[in-house]
């Protein structure tokens, strides 16, 4: 099958064959078809199979009629992040060459006045993160009554940044009778509803089993300390173990975590950077330009750098820490292995890791394969019980010192039995001049004054009215 078989304009097949592309992927052939009859699409497939193709290819054909409307976008596409909404554009970009269409790009991090100016020209396309896309609704510079045809992409990503609300609100103001594209590559419960609330008879195209991980991506698991430093040195020994390591992206749970392991590896010579979502904008895109070129080979990052990122050449994937969700596993080795190539991913495990990577292993239905010996998390187990009941095994090196025995005390004399010390020849130095207290009088012997001493000092001014007799009362 090639893409002249799906039904595309000539125009947008001119640009795929500009791009080197002639043998569409499995969703894309699935899905082409079907937006370009109006249909409702719910689609799902591991990451790294085209699903961006395969609703841009199709929308530039739609869009080659009609024209945009100041501040009412004709199509809207949602993205879970910044980098994929930019991907997106870039893709749009590159297919859309032979188009005179104005795509514009609402995200985070970039100013209100020129996304302002883009929207009152009139867009085309409108590619959004939901926070960014409310904020311009709110403030009266969006319409979105034009809407024909909305993209919903990573849509389980949404549902792991809360976005859901958002997404439910959006699709209350767009119109009933748009087209609705709707791609996940996993399907947990609250997804599903989220499909029959707002997909009208949709054409499901699964090309490959909910939450499978791609074939020719090697995975397996490293076991390592859990300090810290552990895992560091375990990183490094596979990272220098890699004969075939191009570039790699190093995957870590916590944003702290990133900073210092980035640190970690730039003291031990690698050309490394760093990607989180507490980063500005421009420093994310210059990051992640910077991997793609080659100008760094690897990349720190958290699940921000999971989703959708289209990188084909990255050759190695680390998991230096196994994700808490099971979802982000297949994610995070998803960014390896990409259109055919071949890709390895690492799992740095340690001994509390068990319930964790038994969630993987049951979600993508799979046994990974151990380097070296696998961790007993029985015998771990038990460890960590014996250790809480305090009759853990306790080496030399780690057993605290004996106790010297302690010398009895005396016990205090009483005081009526205490013999007063002679202080001896005070020196001249201990004198100390005397203070003000010494020298003025304490405030009892102040106030004690006798009878008949005046209320007010010699020489003081005394009122008139208080030198006169008092008048005797008059008997009633």
């Amino acid at each position: 099958m090639s893409f002249n078989t799906l039904g595309l304009s000539e125009k947008v097949l001119s640009a795929v064959e500009a791009a080197g592309y002639t043998t569409p992927t499995a969703i894309q052939a699935g899905a082409i078809p079907h937006v370009l009859e109006r249909r409702d699409i719910l689609g799902i497939a591991q990451t790294g199979t085209g699903k961006t193709a395969s609703f841009t290819l199709p929308m530039l054909t739609l869009l080659e009629k009609g024209r945009a409307r100041a501040r009412m976008p004709r199509t809207l596409i949602l993205e879970p992040t910044r980098e994929l909404a930019a991907q997106v554009e870039e893709n749009f970009e590159k297919y859309g060459v032979n188009h005179k269409l104005n795509v514009a790009l609402l995200i985070g991090g970039v100013s209100f006045g020129d996304q302002d100016k883009k929207l009152d020209r009139g867009t085309d396309v409108l590619i959004a993160t939901p926070g960014r896309l409310l904020d311009h609704f709110e403030r009266g510079k969006l319409l979105l009554q034009g809407v024909e045809v909305l993209v919903i992409d990573e849509a389980d990503r949404m549902l792991d940044m809360g976005f859901i609300p958002d997404i439910e609100r959006i699709c209350k103001l767009i119109p009933f009778t748009r087209q609705t594209l709707f791609f996940s590559a996993t399907m947990p419960p609250e997804i599903k509803r989220l499909t029959e609330a707002f997909l009208q008879n949709p054409v499901r195209i699964e090309v490959a089993p909910t939450s499978s991980t791609a074939e020719n991506v090697t995975q397996l698991l490293a076991s390592t300390g859990g300090k810290d430093f552990d895992k560091r040195a375990t990183l490094r020994e596979l990272l220098e173990g890699s004969e075939d390591l191009q570039n790699a992206i190093v995957f870590c749970n916590r944003k702290r975590d990133i900073g210092t392991l980035f640190r970690s590896l730039e003291r031990h010579g690698y050309s490394v950077g760093s990607l989180h979502g507490d980063m500005d904008q421009r420093t994310r895109m210059t990051t992640l330009d910077n991997f793609r070129k080659g100008t760094i080979t690897l990349l720190v990052a958290s699940d921000v750098a999971a989703r959708g990122l289209d990188i084909p050449e990255v050759s190695h994937v680390f998991n230096y820490d196994v994700p808490s969700h099971a979802e982000d596993y297949v994610h995070r080795i998803g960014r390896t292995g990409r259109a055919g190539r071949k890709g390895t991913a690492f799992t740095l495990v340690t001994t509390s890791d068990q319930k964790y990577l038994d969630a993987i292993e049951s979600l993508i239905n799979k046994k990974i394969d151990w380097i070296g010996e696998p961790i007993d998390f029985e015998a771990a187990a038990e460890e960590r019980k014996a250790r809480k009941r305090g009759k853990g095994p306790k080496s030399e090196e780690t057993a605290p010192a004996p106790e010297k025995p302690r010398a009895p005390r005396s016990p205090k004399p009483k005081a009526e039995d205490r013999t007063p010390v002679d202080p001896g020849p005070v020196a001249e130095q201990d004198f100390r001049p005397p203070t003000r207290r010494d020298r003025e009088p304490k405030r009892a012997n102040r106030e004690q004054r006798s009878d008949n001493q005046p209320a007010f000092s010699p020489g003081t001014h005394i009122p008139a009215f208080l030198l006169r007799e008092a008048r005797p009362r008059k008997a009633s």
